[in-house]
């Protein structure tokens, strides 16, 4: 399915106007439903849903293993329905579960502590956010994705985008789930402002270090020193503010 389409507008330069065509994200609504009811909606890019999927349930704790959604059957068309047939316990409060981007039911209130000897260097930081940047194809054509990718600090292991912020980190956290990739020795990039949602997706996993070419957000800083875990800020070019947890991060 396509992820952007042409669309015709009329440019203005002043008081010159010229038609020309412009690429606009595409956007669909996801429908999903666990044993025939649905549960949650949102809305999204469509791509990588799966990945999606697996990644929301498990950042809000609505399962422990990829095993449930191992029967996800997803089917493309004027929206995106995914159906997930599950003998586990799945109870009728997860119905009032619906977003349009992130939602807090089922978060844990006290993540665990992130304790690991993980470092990544400032050199690392600033290598893989500019390959993190260069992927970034999807806003450079339309200026309407987020994106988000995970790495060991020597590569990047994985990238996605989507017009929502919290999808994108999802749909990261989704993949690394479904390929048996641990967080333990990863780094987490973003391109949209940290809040303290997006740090919670991070708690979920145990991810180490978060990084964002945007700013972070007051509860963010706070939930990050809470935890344990090192949040850098406004990295672009050869600069970044480390607002948590500096330890990790090494000058060689």
């Amino acid at each position: 399915m396509d992820l952007i389409i042409k669309q015709s507008i009329l440019k203005i330069h002043g008081n010159i106007s010229d038609e020309t065509d412009d690429s606009l994200a595409v956007e669909k609504k996801l429908r999903i439903s666990v044993n025939d009811n649905e549960i949650l909606s949102c809305n999204c890019s469509p791509a990588m849903i799966r990945e999606l999927i697996t990644g929301l349930f498990f950042t809000h704790g609505l399962i422990q293993e990829k095993i449930m959604l191992s029967g996800m059957d997803i089917q493309y068309g004027d929206e995106i329905t995914a159906r997930i047939h599950t003998t586990e316990n799945f109870t009728a409060e997860h119905a009032f579960l619906r977003c349009l981007g992130g939602f807090t039911p089922g978060e844990k209130a006290n993540p665990a502590k992130i304790a690991d000897d993980f470092s990544v260097s400032v050199r690392s930081i600033i290598s893989m956010n500019s390959e993190f940047q260069k992927r970034a194809e999807l806003f450079r054509l339309t200026g309407c994705f987020h994106s988000a990718a995970l790495s060991d600090g020597r590569e990047i292991l994985v990238f996605a985008e989507d017009i929502g912020r919290h999808n994108a980190v999802d749909k990261v956290i989704g993949f690394a789930i479904l390929n048996d990739m641990p967080f333990a020795d990863k780094v987490l990039f973003v391109s949209c402002r940290v809040s303290s949602e997006i740090v919670s997706k991070c708690a979920a996993c145990g991810i180490p270090v978060l990084a964002s070419r945007a700013a972070p957000t007051d509860l963010a800083v706070e939930m990050t020193d809470s935890i344990g875990m090192t949040l850098a800020g406004f990295v672009r070019g050869e600069h970044f503010n480390i607002y948590a947890h500096p330890e990790r991060i090494t000058r060689e």
